[in-house]
């Protein structure tokens, strides 16, 4: 890194919980040197959304994006194959490829391990033509994600937290039939969710210990009954649910899927919601995106 752009969500929680003048000048301290140039820029609404859109080009080798997975998304859209690189520094909710890749949550330790990170090649997916960096699903899955990252938080109530999530579920998607083809293999299921994940899951929990396989997987929540869906829920939130039977999961480089007499369905892709003409058509990237890799922690 010899010439950092930084662009920082002025609407996200860690900078509206704190000074965010202060954390500008907090992220330039820490990343600037003698050696290497850093610009940091506060922004928000469509200024953010054009400021990364045009990182892409500029005399800087390196953009660090501050925000959640929807400001990450668009970050990873832009810069995939060309010269620049990517940092992120997690300011959102969910974070879902800041964790992924093991970078802290706390913004000091996270600039740290920015400053001592090192450039990797990562694949990335598209869905019906646009890139995305972690998961994209509709229906159970989607909520559950979501249901998961809350009860990580809040241990007492992380069952209470599932069987809410599981309803609420169940009242916006209900029983799917879906029609998956993986590598030019057909499948059909009688479903409650489907989700799509750059690379496969190996755990614990809903993480992927390489970005770099080539590979695509989708995970297929069958309709068992109400019953088998809430153990599906219980076991997504206590990393058992490669043994669940009503999970199936699925890799190859390219996937359909198909609604049954839809043209068109809500699909949840690394946390913003859209809906989207069906089939959907997913196809890997392979190593097309260079992003920061922090120092992997000692086991």
């Amino acid at each position: 890194m010899r010439h950092v752009l930084v662009l920082l969500n002025a609407r996200a929680g860690t900078l509206l919980d704190r000074n965010a003048e202060e954390v500008r000048t907090l992220v330039a301290h820490a990343l600037g040197d003698e050696r290497r140039k850093v610009e940091v820029h506060l922004l928000s609404g469509k200024n953010l959304v054009r400021g990364i859109r045009e990182s892409a080009r500029g005399p800087h080798d390196t953009v660090i994006v501050g925000g959640g997975d929807g400001s990450v998304n668009l970050a990873a859209r832009s810069l995939h194959d060309t010269d620049k690189v990517l940092g992120i520094l997690p300011l959102g909710t969910l974070n879902l490829l800041a964790h992924d890749i093991g970078m802290p949550m706390e913004l000091e330790a996270a600039l740290e391990a920015l400053g001592a990170a090192r450039p990797a090649r990562v694949d990335l997916a598209t869905l019906n033509g646009r890139p995305f960096h972690t998961i994209s699903g509709m229906g159970f899955f989607s909520q559950m994600a979501r249901a998961r990252e809350v009860a990580r938080k809040w241990r007492l109530w992380r069952f209470f937290a599932v069987a809410i999530a599981a309803i609420l579920a169940l009242r916006r998607t209900g029983r799917m039939h879906l029609d998956v083809t993986v590598d030019g293999t057909a499948h059909s299921f009688r479903a409650f969710a489907a989700l799509v994940s750059v690379n496969r899951f190996t755990g614990p929990g809903w993480r992927r210990a390489r970005l770099d396989e080539g590979l695509l997987e989708i995970h297929i929540a069958e309709d068992r009954g109400a019953r088998s869906l809430l153990k599906a829920g219980a076991d997504m939130v206590t990393d058992n649910w490669r043994e669940n039977p009503g999970i199936v999961s699925l890799s190859g480089t390219s996937i359909t899927v198909a609604r049954r007499r839809r043209a068109r369905s809500w699909v949840s892709t690394d946390g913003e919601l859209d809906r989207e003409t069906m089939p959907l058509e997913y196809r890997v990237i392979p190593a097309t995106l260079t992003l920061l890799m922090p120092p992997r922690q000692p086991a």
